[in-house]
């Protein structure tokens, strides 16, 4: 019984090792074949990247918003900071004069 089991564990264990074989069937390249693959490789593919518009004002939850030392709130959106305005509580894009301004200062 034994034998058995043992033969049935060393066939599955060489059906396994056949089927994982990586080999692939070869194939024939003829002229025209081969003149199509060298006309492909010639062309460089350009990748055009279309950067998304960044919108100046967004509306954020404040619970979602991080909030620094002094208490002002912001929030990051791909690469961009927002500060929010609490007068009209939404959040616009960072620019200089936001930090002297007392809209974007907390009460």
């Amino acid at each position: 019984m034994q034998k058995k089991h043992l033969i049935a564990v060393l066939l599955l264990f060489c059906f396994q090792i056949i089927s994982c074989n990586k080999k692939q069937p070869q194939t024939v390249v003829t002229a025209s074949t081969n003149n199509a693959i060298k006309s492909r490789g010639n062309k460089k593919s350009v990748k055009k990247i279309i950067k998304t518009p960044v919108p100046k004002v967004i509306i954020v939850n404040d619970k979602t918003a991080s909030r620094t030392i002094d208490g002002r709130l912001y929030y990051d959106l791909e690469g961009n900071r927002y500060w929010r305005n609490y007068r009209d509580k939404k959040y616009y894009l960072y620019n200089k004069t936001m930090y002297a301004d007392s809209a974007f200062k907390p009460h």
